[in-house]
């Protein structure tokens, strides 16, 4: 006899946006996160959904970027009038809200909980209308500290990443775009008519999407974002401002989890029932330069191999993907690794349009993708046969990596939910290089990105490259004005490169790279 267990269910998700920016209409993140609840109360069973919100036990936030509240999973419990038993605050990755799905789900199949929230939002737009404005800080719930978040901050950078200043999201996923390319035998011009294409589907879809940040707008083509102008000017080579994540926005989710056996109880219909059958999670090196290459992400690979072993499916039982895409070289490695075309993909892997076109809410864009995978496999529920979804979320730089899959159908033969994190902490896999401080020599270029100014030109080049006498990897900034140029052109191919490394001088810990004279390769 088959002993019973509980079995986690998706009854409710709610998503709330305000368009506006100016002051008068702002709405702070924790009033947004209480819509957003609401929204999935009444979504879940609009007639009992006082009595949902009342049941809720367990309050997972996404840690938001906006403002630093103190105990803001306290907030939400008191905002909503509610006594949760468990509450958590998530770190500040893209990740996020994936993995809270995911151990909310866990908690249910344990019986630690019965009903759950997970929950997040962010009102940047508004935030940078009260700093533009000179009237920081706002009128709002007082923060515990006063110090305001920046996605590109250098100055939070530590070791070798602040010797050189790099390591932030526009210099490393520049560089795995880069590296991938050159592995890939692309030209750079293909390498960025791909993307372009890429991004001008996303934009598309964003703009048929109510939530996103530019529903209603007319939708940028493939040569709009490709093309480098005053409005789009480059960040770091080779990603103009319109393949770069845009954070400015007011947008907030929620989702509501609980078990079947409380969804008859209350008298939820079956259709808004989805099932959540399992998640992988994978943690690469927070310092990027130890990493084993620059072309693959050990990290995506195991989170969605091991996602898929965790829910007994496999890539073609997915209907609908959704893949984080703050940057394009993130669908690109995702869609590598299960072995389809990015640009024309069997299936979807987008259902918002990514963290450009939808927009960007700090950690909790996977929450909005949860949100439309749901409403997208309810549509479905009427088949014969089960409707499958998976949502890849990215956090750091290409640091955490966690994906769920969602079904129509409980879990094959009614197995239990993993009781586990499916969890890779070290990705298994090639070891990456040793990597030196100062060491000086010939060396071969491994990887490589330019940094802009806002007039458009280039300011300072970052290179990872191998020193040809003991492999080791070292990182380095350029050394002349002929290397940066060199860097930063649209013909010739740095990647393979041979030049010289030194260190700038005895009192600092950067390095510099210049091109030997004459070691040029086109393509």
């Amino acid at each position: 006899m088959m002993v019973p267990h509980k079995v986690p269910i998706i009854i409710g998700v709610g998503e709330v946006d305000n368009a506006s920016r100016r002051k008068e209409d702002a709405i702070e993140p924790l009033h947004l996160m209480l819509r957003a609840v609401r929204e999935a109360a009444s979504d879940s069973c609009n007639s009992n959904s006082p009595a949902i919100i009342s049941s809720i036990d367990s309050v997972k936030v996404v840690a938001s970027s906006t403002w630093p509240y103190k105990d803001l999973p306290g907030l939400v419990c008191e905002g909503l009038g509610i006594k949760a038993h468990y509450t958590a605050y998530s770190e500040l990755a893209g990740s996020a809200s994936v993995e809270l799905i995911d151990d909310t789900a866990r908690m249910i199949a344990n019986e630690e909980i019965e009903v759950g929230v997970v929950v997040g939002g962010e009102a940047m737009a508004s935030l940078k209308t009260f700093i533009k404005d000179g009237a920081y800080p706002p009128p709002w719930t007082p923060p515990e500290t006063a110090q305001v978040y920046y996605a590109n901050d250098t100055d939070m950078l530590t070791g070798i990443g602040r010797a050189h200043q790099v390591g932030v999201p526009m210099h490393v996923y520049s560089m795995y775009e880069n590296a991938l390319r050159w592995r890939r035998r692309q030209s750079l011009l293909e390498n960025i008519e791909e993307s372009s294409s890429l991004y001008g589907q996303f934009a598309y879809i964003a703009s048929q999407h109510p939530m996103a940040w530019n529903h209603g707008k007319y939708p940028r083509k493939a040569n709009e974002i490709r093309n480098i102008t005053k409005k789009n000017r480059m960040i770091c080579f080779p990603y103009p401002l319109l393949m770069n994540a845009f954070n400015d926005v007011n947008l907030a989710s929620a989702c509501i989890m609980t078990t079947t056996e409380y969804a008859e109880r209350m008298g939820i219909s079956r259709d808004k029932w989805i099932f959540p059958l399992g998640g992988g999670r994978a943690k690469d090196s927070k310092d990027f330069w130890n990493r084993p290459n620059f072309y693959s992400s050990q990290a995506i690979s195991s989170s969605l191999d091991l996602c898929f072993q965790s829910s007994g499916l496999c890539k073609d039982d997915i209907d609908l993907f959704d893949f984080y895409s703050c940057f394009p070289i993130v669908p690109k490695l995702a869609c590598r690794h299960l072995g389809f075309p990015c640009d024309e993909p069997p299936k979807p892997i987008t259902l918002l349009g990514g963290l450009n076109s939808f927009g960007g809410p700090g950690a909790n864009y996977s929450l909005h993708a949860v949100a439309e995978m749901v409403r997208r496999l309810r549509k479905l529920g009427g088949l014969p046969r089960p409707s499958n979804g998976l949502v890849l979320a990215n956090g750091g730089v290409l640091t955490t990596e966690n994906a769920i899959c969602l079904s129509t159908h409980a879990r094959k033969d009614n197995n239990r939910y993993p009781t586990r994190d499916n969890n890779q902490l070290l990705p298994a896999g090639q070891l990456p290089p040793p990597v030196s401080m100062h060491q000086e020599g010939e060396a071969l270029i491994e990887t490589y990105t330019v940094e802009y100014n806002r007039e458009n030109q280039p300011k300072l080049g970052h290179i990872v490259c191998r020193l040809k006498r003991n492999g080791h990897r070292i990182i380095a900034n350029h050394g002349d004005l002929t290397t940066l140029e060199q860097l930063s052109s649209w013909t010739e191919e740095p990647i393979g490169r041979t030049g010289f490394v030194t260190r700038s001088s005895p009192m600092t810990d950067q390095n510099l790279f210049v091109f030997r004279k004459g070691d040029t390769c086109r393509m």
